[in-house]
């Protein structure tokens, strides 16, 4: 059966809103949303890391003021306030962890939702443009790292800096003398930008080769009676190990590089301790330092190792983020191909009030479908039509003629290269999209069904109609039949892409919806 078009009255409702600025402009409106419970967590995050500061200090008193000089209501004062520290640094660690899970989440919510409504706005144009699984991996992935990257940045990537400055000032200010250890910082400063710079492009190679191991696996589940029937399961499994292998090929290599750095950033600081246990140990030798300053130290050391290594992992996700955050951005940037909006379009009242009496007409119109920025052979070339409301016409002719192409036009799913397309001798593109959309049907030749149950899709036509109206629409397309002979009749449950019909029921279910 071709595919029929039918001019009716039924909403379609879409938003079509375009994304402006550079390639992560779009995340200064979460920004600005959000931020007050980002300080907020960082505020606690701070009050955890002056409480992880604190705690050496305090040993480093015990150890040469009261251990030394056996003086325990002095080791009892000091541990009563190391245990003081310490429980306020774990209540400021719980309050920070319930805020971050709690704005990250609810980030990568909205960032989700818009990014859905966006898709909803493209054109057909764009959606080739970019490929459905591609689509798919940015709605998901890509916006799941990026919500990985926020809860991190408020859990861990922000204290590590914290603890890490206050930790060279701390040090500093405790053993002048063993400060010349904090001169390896720039070594390992230099080490965290290098391991930026030459991971950041593997991981946007690693997210393009998700896509296609997506799109591979796809085709296959919407295909795979095709697959049957032409028992093609060793090409497809081929094709599904070669980009499989390809994903895996660039996740190695990018994981051989971060994997480098993390190590060398761990030597150069793990080479400053063995320099302050040493030094460290000649002074307490001489009599020029205290055992609790030099472990105070150490654990200070310890805690710069931390929180640099903290910083390299944060780097590796920022890195991983920034690729995702680009993707998803390219999607918010993108402008629909298709504007429903010029200086003859009229306003949304005044196209609610008129009565379209079905007027098709094609003046001169061609049309070549785009893929990756080049134009393929003509599907249509300088086709003329005229249909007059009322009237009934079937387009006939060999597989690729341009048939499917030339219904596409009506609706305005794509618009013609050349030529004009008209409704009541007015141009498609200035008609509303609400509109001109509400009253078009279409019945494809490949008929899609959603999850649920037969009332609901027939209903997808218009949602206020009511049973009777459903039922008689069910009795024009001749699906009435079948559809009470059906286990609980108009209540049957469509299974996903609706398995549990034939092609003939399908089509006639997609019938009494349009």
């Amino acid at each position: 059966m071709q595919d029929g078009v039918v001019l009716q009255n039924g909403p379609d409702k879409r938003d079509n809103n375009d994304s402006k600025g550079d390639r992560m402009g779009y995340l200064r409106k979460y920004w600005k949303k959000y931020w007050k419970g980002f300080v907020v967590a960082v505020i606690f995050l701070s009050v955890e890391a002056m409480a992880d500061l604190l705690e050496p200090t305090i040993m480093s008193k015990i150890i040469d003021k009261a251990v030394a000089h056996a003086d325990i209501p002095l080791i009892e004062k000091y541990g009563a306030l190391m245990l003081l520290v310490t429980f306020i640094g774990a209540a400021g660690a719980c309050v920070r962890n319930v805020l971050s899970v709690s704005v990250s989440q609810n980030f990568a919510m909205d960032l989700r939702l818009d990014l859905y409504k966006k898709i909803q706005g493209f054109s057909f144009d764009n959606i080739d443009r970019f490929g459905n699984a591609s689509l798919i991996t940015r709605l998901t992935n890509d916006v799941t790292r990026l919500q990985t990257f926020a809860n991190g940045m408020m859990r861990m990537m922000l204290k590590a800096p914290l603890v890490g400055i206050g930790s060279i000032i701390v040090a500093v200010h405790l053993n002048p003398r063993l400060s010349i250890m904090v001169a390896i910082i720039p070594i390992i400063a230099l080490i965290i930008v290098m391991n930026m710079r030459i991971s950041y492009p593997y991981f946007r190679k690693v997210q393009a080769a998700l896509d296609r191991v997506n799109m591979s696996m796809q085709e296959y589940l919407s295909g795979i009676r095709v697959v049957k029937v032409f028992n093609r399961f060793a090409f497809e499994q081929e094709r599904f190990h070669r980009n499989n292998e390809n994903l895996s090929g660039l996740s190695t290599a990018a994981a051989k590089v971060t994997s480098f750095f993390g190590p060398m950033t761990g030597l150069t600081l793990n080479a400053g301790i063995v320099a302050v246990l040493w030094f460290g140990g000649v002074g307490v030798s001489k009599g020029n330092m205290q055992v609790g300053s030099i472990i105070a130290f150490t654990n200070y050391m310890m805690q710069i190792l931390f929180a640099l290594m903290i910083v390299n992992n944060a780097f590796n996700m920022l890195v991983r983020a920034k690729a995702s955050a680009e993707r998803i951005g390219d999607v918010m940037k993108e402008k629909s191909s298709m504007l429903f909006f010029s200086e003859k379009t009229l306003p949304l009242e005044r196209n609610k009030g008129m009565t379209m009496k079905g007027h098709v007409t094609f003046q001169d119109v061609s049309f070549s479908y785009h893929k990756s920025g080049e134009k393929a052979a003509p599907a249509l070339k300088s086709v003329n039509l005229d249909i007059r409301p009322g009237e009934t016409v079937g387009i006939i002719g060999p597989i690729g003629s341009g048939k499917t192409t030339l219904i596409n036009l009506i609706p305005r799913f794509y618009d013609p290269d050349e030529g004009e397309v008209l409704i009541d001798e007015r141009n498609v593109k200035e008609y509303h999209e609400d509109e001109l959309r509400r009253r078009i049907a279409i019945v494809p030749q490949k008929t899609l069904l959603f999850s649920g149950t037969i009332k609901e899709n027939i209903l997808w036509g218009n949602k206020e109609a009511a049973g009777k109206e459903m039922v008689e629409a069910a009795k024009v397309a001749q699906a009435d039949d079948f559809i009470r002979k059906t286990p609980n009749g108009y209540d049957a449950i469509i299974g996903q892409g609706g398995v549990n019909f034939s092609g003939g029921q399908k089509q006639r279910i997609a019938i009494a919806r349009a």
